[in-house]
């Protein structure tokens, strides 16, 4: 069964809005607010939503910047689509699910995130559009292909 995800990397000046995953995949985690897709729900309907309910704040217009689909062992699979935006305003706050919290984006804690994350997201960081794919088993990286596909938007660093 293939189900259907959106993250949200939200950025305000230097700054990226993180949350400390509480439960569910990636429980223990840091990573960008998001989740599934609900029946009927668009990718960035689903990226606002996630957006709010687990960090209480509102984006900007939403960029596209990756496709990425995750294969686990056990079957499970997972087709994300990643997004940049500018906060709007508003102060983080936690829920049953995540602790969002600000961090500089040059300070990333690749080490407490998914292994998958410093192979494409340096790469949207910098302006491009990224497709990958992913095989995990559990926590553990088996395989991955990325491909750039061109520029998304303006580089998100310096």
């Amino acid at each position: 069964m293939m189900e259907r995800a959106a993250l949200v990397w939200l950025f305000q000046g230097k700054q990226v809005l993180l949350i400390h995953k509480l439960r569910g995949l990636g429980k223990g985690k840091i990573n960008a607010p998001g989740g599934r897709l609900e029946a009927g729900e668009s990718w960035e309907q689903a990226g606002r939503r996630e957006l709010r309910e687990e960090t209480s704040l509102e984006a900007g217009p939403l960029t596209e910047v990756a496709a990425l689909d995750f294969r686990f062992l056990d079957g499970y699979q997972l087709e994300v689509r990643a997004f940049f935006a500018s906060a709007v305003g508003g102060t983080p706050r936690p829920c049953e699910e995540a602790d969002p919290f600000w961090l500089p984006v040059a300070a990333l804690p690749w080490h407490r995130m998914w292994k998958d994350d410093p192979l494409w997201l340096p790469h949207c960081l910098s302006g491009n559009r990224v497709e990958a794919s992913f095989l995990f088993d559990g926590d553990a990286m088996l395989e991955a292909r990325v491909k750039i596909c061109g520029r998304s938007l303006a580089p998100m660093l310096g």
